[in-house]
């Protein structure tokens, strides 16, 4: 068959940032039959770019996102966004449902607490806040990201381990805190080193899953050190899941296939 008569490649949006959404454009780049359009939310400065096209910023709402779906003559769309990014979540079901598009969410497992675990679940930072004074924490590793640290900034009595990608702005003024600026994915044997270098008790930290910041869990879990952590916000009950990359390239074959 000439190029001339080769069926157009139909557009699939991923709503990316996370790891499995870079390795799912990386695994879509090489199929012939769909163009990747990844779009990110703009909040990290110069982000790495996926494979394939990307958009850079918000799409307006459900209206604006669903209007984007009709006007790109986007086939299907991918949620890969962040576990904690129950927004973007919850508008693009409801865009997709008034464009008529099939949507698939990926989201890596949640963690799990095993034997040994001190864990302390709480479903907003406010609790999470209210539990480091309740359990009496004094040395707490803060691993939250830079959105959230106002929650933790008036609490009293407590130093604060507070590890982050960039330097926050404005920064927070916290009583008694240490900055540290690391980018995943942590070796054990690093984390094991910074909870005994700072005589950490407590760990505040999100449920994101995923092997990249995993470690610190598991070095709690042998020192017997307490875990504040948050539990995932909830998504829309009647999206498809997907749980790996793999999964996803299933999804997207049963609509080829379809």
């Amino acid at each position: 068959m000439s190029d001339l008569l080769q069926p157009m490649p139909a557009n699939l949006l991923i709503l990316g940032g996370t790891t499995e959404a870079y390795d799912l454009a990386d695994r879509l780049a090489e199929h012939d039959g769909w163009h990747v359009i990844n779009s990110l939310a703009g909040r990290t400065a110069n982000p790495r770019l996926p494979a394939g096209e990307t958009r850079i910023g918000g799409f307006g709402g459900i209206e604006g996102l669903a209007r984007y779906l009709g006007e790109c003559a986007i086939r299907a769309v991918i949620d890969v966004t962040h576990p904690f990014a129950a927004r973007m979540g919850w508008n693009a079901a409801e865009a997709c449902r008034l464009a008529g598009v099939p949507l698939l969410r990926l989201e890596r497992p949640a963690w799990q607490p095993e034997p040994g675990d001190v864990w302390v679940p709480v479903e907003t930072w406010a609790d999470a806040a209210e539990a480091l004074s309740q359990i009496g924490a004094r040395r707490v590793l803060l691993a939250v990201g830079r959105q959230e640290l106002a929650h933790f900034s008036g609490v009293e009595n407590i130093w604060f381990l507070i590890r982050l990608v960039t330097p926050p702005e404005p920064k927070p003024n916290f009583p008694a805190a240490e900055w540290l600026y690391s980018r995943g994915p942590f070796a054990l044997d690093d984390e094991r080193a910074l909870l005994d270098t700072w005589a950490i008790d407590t760990i505040v930290c999100k449920n994101s899953g995923g092997e990249a910041t995993s470690a610190k869990l598991i070095a709690a879990r042998e020192r017997g050190i307490r875990v504040v952590m948050l539990q995932r916000p909830a998504r829309p009950a009647e999206v498809t899941r997907a749980a790996t990359v793999d999964e996803a390239l299933s999804w997207i074959d049963d609509l080829n296939a379809g």
